[in-house]
C-alpha cells in the first residue's frame, strides 16, 4: 500500500464502490437474498468472482451508485455551504429519476420528494423518526474525497449531517452519512484502521452533536433519538477489542458466511444487517479490517452476506480502493461496469479539488 492517496486510488476508490454495489446487488437477487451461504454457493456456481464480469443488463448499479454519483458530481462542482446544498438536492432530485430496477428505499423517496432545491430552506425536510436507513451512509463516501484531512473535519461533518438529512434526519440515519465519509478520509490519511472506528465515536460524533445544535434545526428530537448510534458503536468497538483504537482485533474462533450472517444481524437495529446507518458502515469496517488487502475476501465479507449486502459493500470497497487501488481485481469485475466514466470523472475532479 502506498504511502498516500494519488489520483489512481481516488479513481479505484470511486469506480470498486460501483463494483462492490452492481455484486453485492445482483439486479436485486442477492441484496435480498438473506443467507450468505446461499449466495456464495451461487457465487461458486458462476465461476467465482473472477469469472464475473459486471456489466448490464445483469449486473446494473443500484440506487446506492445512482445517489453516490449524485453526491459526488454536486461536490465536484466547488460549491460550498448553502449553495452546495441546492446544488446536491437538486441532483438527488435527477437522480431519482433513474431508479427503474435500482430499489431506493422508503426513506430515500420520501426524502427527495420533499426537496425544494432553490426554495429557501428547500434542501431541508421533515423530522421524520422512522429516517434510521441506510441511504445516507451509502452515498456519502465521496465528501472525505473532497475533504480528507484532518483540519477539514468540521466541513467533513457539515456536508455529511446536512445531505445525509436530506433524506435520513433521523441521528442513526444522517450519523451513517458522517461515518462513511469519515471512513473514506481516513483512507486517504492512512490512518490506522483500527482506530477508525474510535474517531467516529470520540471525534466525529461531537462534532456533529455541536453542528446540529448550531444549525438548529429538529434539535429536541435529534438529541431524543441520539444515543443509539453511539452507544451501538462503542458495543461494536468493546466487542472488537478496539476501545483504545489500537487492537489487536479479536475476532470469533469461527467467522465463515453462516457465522457472519448471525454476527451482523447482531449489529442491526430490527433484524436486516445492513439496513440501516450505523450498521452499513459497521459491517463494511468489520469486512475491511478482515479482508486487508484480499479483494475476494473482502467482497466475501462486506458483499455476500444475507443483510443489505450492496450498501455495505459500496462502503467497504470505495475504502478499499482508496487504500489499494485495482490490485488484485480482476479486470471483468470493473471494464464495463455501468456508469464507469462518470464514477472516475467524479473521481479526478474531486482529487483536483482537493489537492
Amino acid at each position: 500500500m502506498e504511502c498516500s492517496a494519488s489520483l489512481l486510488h481516488y479513481k479505484a476508490g470511486m469506480l470498486l464502490s460501483g463494483v462492490g454495489d452492481a455484486l453485492g446487488y445482483r439486479n436485486q437477487l442477492w441484496e435480498y437474498n438473506e443467507s450468505g451461504p446461499a449466495i456464495h454457493k451461487e457465487l461458486e456456481e458462476l465461476g467465482g468472482l473472477k469469472s464475473i464480469t459486471a456489466e448490464l443488463p445483469d449486473w446494473p448499479v443500484s440506487d446506492d451508485t445512482v445517489l453516490h454519483l449524485a453526491t459526488a458530481e454536486g461536490l465536484a462542482t466547488g460549491k460550498e455551504g448553502e449553495e452546495l446544498y441546492h446544488e446536491v438536492a437538486s441532483r438527488y432530485v435527477e437522480g431519482m429519476k433513474d431508479m427503474e430496477g435500482r430499489k431506493p428505499g422508503p426513506s430515500s423517496i420520501l426524502g427527495v420528494s420533499q426537496l425544494r432545491p432553490g426554495c429557501e430552506g428547500g434542501y431541508r425536510v421533515a423530522y421524520n423518526p422512522d429516517g434510521t436507513g441506510c441511504g445516507a451512509a451509502m452515498r456519502s463516501m465521496c465528501i472525505g474525497f473532497r475533504y480528507p484531512r484532518p483540519e477539514q473535519l468540521s466541513s467533513l461533518v457539515a456536508v455529511a449531517v446536512e445531505t445525509g438529512r436530506m433524506t435520513h434526519p433521523h441521528p442513526t440515519g444522517f450519523l451513517g452519512a458522517v461515518a462513511s465519509a469519515l471512513f473514506t478520509a481516513y483512507a486517504v490519511q492512512r490512518r490506522p484502521m483500527a482506530s477508525w472506528g474510535v474517531g467516529l465515536v470520540k471525534e466525529a460524533c461531537p462534532v456533529a452533536w455541536e453542528f446540529v445544535k448550531g444549525r438548529g434545526s429538529a434539535v429536541e428530537e435529534c438529541e431524543r433519538d441520539w444515543g443509539y448510534f453511539e452507544e451501538k458503536w462503542q458495543w461494536y468497538l468493546d466487542l472488537r477489542g478496539l476501545s483504545t483504537g489500537t487492537g489487536p482485533v479479536i475476532w470469533p474462533d469461527q467467522y465463515g458466511p453462516a457465522e457472519r450472517d448471525v454476527a451482523y444481524k447482531s449489529f442491526s437495529l430490527s433484524g436486516w444487517a445492513g439496513r440501516s446507518g450505523h450498521d452499513a458502515p459497521m459491517i463494511a469496517l468489520d469486512a475491511l479490517l478482515g479482508a486487508g488487502s484480499d479483494w475476494e475476501e473482502l467482497m466475501s465479507r462486506a458483499g455476500f452476506h444475507g443483510g443489505d449486502s450492496d450498501s455495505t459493500a459500496v462502503i467497504a470497497c470505495c475504502c478499499w480502493g482508496l487504500l489499494h487501488g485495482l490490485e488484485g481485481v480482476p479486470e471483468g469485475n470493473y471494464k464495463n461496469l455501468e456508469y464507469r466514466a462518470r464514477l472516475e470523472n467524479s473521481a479526478e475532479n474531486l482529487y483536483n479539488l482537493s489537492h
